[in-house]
């Protein structure tokens, strides 16, 4: 695995949860983070500011450069990468978590949360990676890591939230083109928890603060992050991958760790696939989200 000292990250949804857990697993290993976010004032529901976030990386051994920006605007997102390249002199990496979710059937969908779905997830994915492209392609060891699911084309789901699926999946879609349009020379992988992950989606959209419990930490995610993005990006590309097994075949034994509260049966998350085998000792509960 290479080092990634020196290296620079640019992550959306840096601010809290998983873009966060990812952002401070790859400052440890000596990365630049660019934090990438809207939140710069507290808000009463969701923890942290870009602020916050880029004091808990610096924190965590690497430095951090935090900018607002909405991945839905084509000038701000090409400002930001501007500003980061100007900071570090490069990008290496590129994590595109920042997602919006509203999963809900199509009458119950208004078209505005369609559009911010659509808007964030496919379009936001594809934008801030377009943008960062020119620097990626100058990279010795360049990754592209989306935040989506395996394209598992099943009815079961896209029939309860048609617009959330296919927002998602579209994203997903970006992972398998770039891995063929740069073959050789970027990779471009997808990550998806096999479990629900204790985020601020989940008290807020989901299924409120008791379902904490069933989730993991979005730890297990991060540790995933750094170890694919230390991969050959000329040959680790094109994969979808499920948290927990990957971490299985890199030598991790322990994954109760990442459990909000052990012994406790796990709330399985949307889109993992049914040929996905469930890691020795993991049990999942028969509760879906």
């Amino acid at each position: 695995m290479s080092s990634l000292s020196g290296r620079t990250a640019f992550i959306t949804g840096a601010t809290r949860g998983i873009g966060l857990a990812i952002g401070k697993a790859l400052a440890a290993e000596g990365a630049n983070i660019v934090v990438i976010g809207k939140t710069t004032e507290p808000h009463p529901k969701l923890p942290g500011t870009i602020f916050t976030a880029a004091a808990e990386i610096e924190a965590a051994g690497g430095q951090a450069l935090p900018i607002a920006c909405d991945i839905r605007d084509e000038a701000k997102v090409q400002a930001a990468v501007d500003q980061a390249v100007e900071r570090f002199g490069g990008i290496d990496i590129v994590v595109n978590n920042a997602s919006a979710i509203f999963p809900r059937g199509t009458l119950d969908t208004p078209m505005k949360r369609y559009d911010l779905m659509h808007s964030v997830n496919s379009r936001g994915t594809f934008l801030v990676t377009q943008r960062c492209l020119p620097h990626l392609l100058k990279s010795d060891n360049p990754h592209i890591l989306v935040m989506s699911p395996p394209l598992d084309m099943k009815v079961k789901w896209f029939e309860r939230n048609v617009a959330y699926t296919s927002a998602k999946f579209g994203m997903s879609m970006c992972v398998l083109g770039w891995a063929g349009e740069f073959k050789g020379q970027i990779a471009s992988n997808a990550l998806w928890p096999r479990t629900a992950i204790a985020t601020a989606a989940i008290a807020n959209v989901l299924m409120g603060e008791e379902a904490f419990i069933a989730c993991r930490k979005p730890e297990i995610l991060a540790d995933a992050a750094l170890r694919i993005v230390q991969k050959d990006a000329k040959t680790f590309t094109g994969n979808f991958i499920i948290d927990d097994s990957f971490l299985v075949e890199e030598g991790v034994t322990d994954l109760a760790q990442y459990s909000v509260q052990q012994g406790i049966p796990l709330l399985p998350d949307f889109f993992v696939p049914e040929d996905s085998e469930v890691p020795a000792g993991v049990v999942m509960s028969d509760i879906m989200l």
